[in-house]
């Protein structure tokens, strides 16, 4: 089953107090930037994470959680709306929502809240994402967060906070690296190994910790505050790394996320649920859990009774979407979408006659890789153009096969599935109004900088 706990913890979730109007509880959500949710230690990675470990222990660790969209602008805009990428309008990177979009600062503030942000911003326009702070600075700030839970602490408004990492986003400069020496460092098998690869790879971990030191911070002010008790805690790793196979593709390693939730009382501690869920479903989930209802329809659905032990799944399936037109050293066109349940994955490569490159086809790393292809060496050859060139169709078994090496499309034993898939995957582009490469073909006129680059055509 998809909730873990054990027989004592059953018996104390008899014993649970529910909720009351009067003790509304502050919301903090915490994300990093770019990190592999593989590689966070409480699922099963290198990078030592004590303080995202530890909130494990105490609350709820989702092993099924996915982002719409493996670039950082849209999927921030997918958690704040709570509605999917095409819909609000923020598909490619660097994006906007349409001005008519309401955000969690809408929803929230009508039910008492203080709606704040710190650190990454990366959204757009203000006049959508009304946040009472905004920004200040790549990190979040944290003497801004001191100040904010001791107002409170002393009888102020309960608070809804995002606290926005710049980590691990390259370059990976934070951080012990001497804590993973490069030699001992265990890669992917879709990595070649290369001692650039490796070096990297050393940083990058380095600077999963450095992250964790920030939750450790942000939940020891809570701390500080007398706030633990009431505040619902999540944290999420976002898309996943630079590395190639990572951020920028509709692979698992782009596209899930790590999610663990602490809220004493309501959630049981040291629990885990296999129950599939979105970014797109924060937003109604921090609506519901203050008490209120979206004003707007939403994507997203509340997954509250996953939280409270009272269900054990929430969606049948998560989908995906990749727009490599208008970033960094992207691809003109090249279209991914994507679908999964709990043991397939679909892709789509809507524009796959073309060469697949972005930012990460420049960085010495995948150069590295490139140079290793260019000496004869095979396995560097087939990842490389696995990288840079993709079938129409990929389909893969995620129990089989989680790391997504094996492309199944189009074999006799699972053409149904295929089938099955495609068609959901097509009822779901249909209701987001996303026409495929036409879309990819309108990124441009998404973009923030998009009239001032219309403009100078």
């Amino acid at each position: 089953m998809c909730i873990r706990i054990t027989p004592i913890l059953i018996l104390a979730a008899a014993l649970l107090p529910t909720q009351t109007v009067a003790e509304k509880p502050n919301l903090v959500f915490i994300i990093a930037d770019d990190c592999t949710f593989r590689d966070i230690s409480c699922y099963g990675g290198q990078a030592k994470t004590p303080n995202i470990d530890r909130l494990a222990l105490q609350g709820i660790r989702f092993t099924r959680c996915f982002q719409a969209a493996p670039m950082c602008s849209p999927t921030r805009h997918n958690i704040y709306t709570g509605l999917y990428p095409v819909k609000s309008g923020a598909w490619p990177n660097h994006t906007r929502a349409y001005p008519h979009v309401k955000s969690i600062v809408h929803y929230l503030r009508s039910l008492g809240y203080r709606v704040t942000q710190t650190g990454k911003t990366h959204i757009n326009p203000r006049t959508v994402f009304p946040f009472e702070n905004f920004g200040g600075g790549k990190n979040p700030d944290m003497k801004y967060i001191d100040r904010l839970f001791a107002e409170t602490a002393k009888g102020g408004k309960p608070f809804c906070l995002f606290a926005c990492s710049n980590e691990p986003h390259s370059p990976w400069n934070k951080g012990d690296a001497s804590a993973y020496p490069p030699a001992k460092v265990k890669l992917p098998p879709y990595l070649v190994d290369t001692p650039r690869m490796r070096s990297d790879f050393s940083n990058y971990l380095a600077e999963i910790t450095y992250y964790d030191s920030q939750v450790g911070e942000i939940v020891g002010l809570l701390e500080k505050h007398g706030l633990s008790k009431n505040t619902l805690v999540m944290v999420v790793s976002e898309q996943g790394s630079a590395f190639p196979f990572g951020k920028w593709t509709c692979y698992d390693h782009g596209l899930q996320s790590a999610m663990i939730v602490r809220w004493p009382g309501q959630v049981m501690a040291g629990s885990e649920t296999d129950a599939m869920v979105e970014y797109v479903d924060v937003t109604p989930t921090f609506i519901d859990v203050a008490g209120g209802k979206p004003i707007a329809p939403l994507d997203g659905r509340s997954f509250l009774p996953v939280l409270r032990g009272k269900a054990d799944t929430h969606k049948d399936f998560v989908y995906g979407i990749m727009t490599t037109r208008g970033i960094i050293n992207g691809t003109d066109a090249f279209a991914i979408r994507s679908v999964r349940d709990t043991r397939y994955k679909l892709i789509l490569n809507l524009n796959h006659e073309s060469k697949f490159t972005n930012a990460c086809t420049k960085m010495p790393l995948f150069r590295s890789m490139v140079a290793k292809a260019e000496t004869g060496d095979p396995l560097a050859k087939r990842l490389v153009r696995a990288y840079h060139h993709r079938p129409a169709v990929e389909l893969f078994d995620m129990e089989a096969d989680p790391l997504e090496m094996n492309n199944l499309a189009g074999r006799a034993g699972t053409r149904k599935t295929e089938a099955r898939l495609r068609q959901e995957l097509a009822t779901w582009m249909r209701s987001q109004g996303d026409q495929g490469v036409a879309t990819e073909m309108k990124a441009l006129e998404r973009q923030a900088r998009g009239k001032a680059r219309k403009k100078n055509r």
